[in-house]
């Protein structure tokens, strides 16, 4: 059977190293140790506990709720503002995401030159969320 480090199930279930180790000092995940001392996760532990992150949501108090996948959390690098719309540019790793949204969409959000946020793609639209 397939079993998964705590880095390896981090990166399945996008979160950091730290959140899954601290889930699995919980017992929200069941682990075992290798013959070199290394917590595993079985496959099929996994699996289960990925589809209950799911159904439930991480548990964490600040998660966004979104039916928008392609997440791409970064810092906002340039805000350029109309009288009507606005341009925001975030930089998620090595990629520059722009969105066209409302002045008012930026001002309501917050956003400032600086800040943490998650661009949301969906087919040919970039959303931005307030971390």
């Amino acid at each position: 059977m397939q079993a998964y480090t705590i880095g390896q199930a981090a990166r399945l279930l996008d979160v950091s190293p730290d959140t899954a180790r601290r889930w699995a000092d919980a017992g929200r995940v069941a682990t075992h140790r290798d013959e070199s001392g290394r917590r595993l996760i079985d496959g099929k532990d996994l699996a289960a506990f990925s589809v209950e992150l799911a159904k439930g949501g991480s548990g964490e108090e600040d998660a966004s709720y979104t039916s928008v996948r392609n997440a791409f959390p970064g810092i906002v690098t340039a805000i350029k503002l109309g009288d009507v719309a606005a341009q925001v540019e975030i930089q998620a790793g090595p990629h520059r995401l722009v969105s066209l949204l409302t002045r008012e969409a930026v001002e309501e959000l917050g956003l400032e030159v600086g800040m943490e946020a998650t661009a949301r793609v969906k087919s040919t639209n970039v959303h931005i969320d307030r971390v």
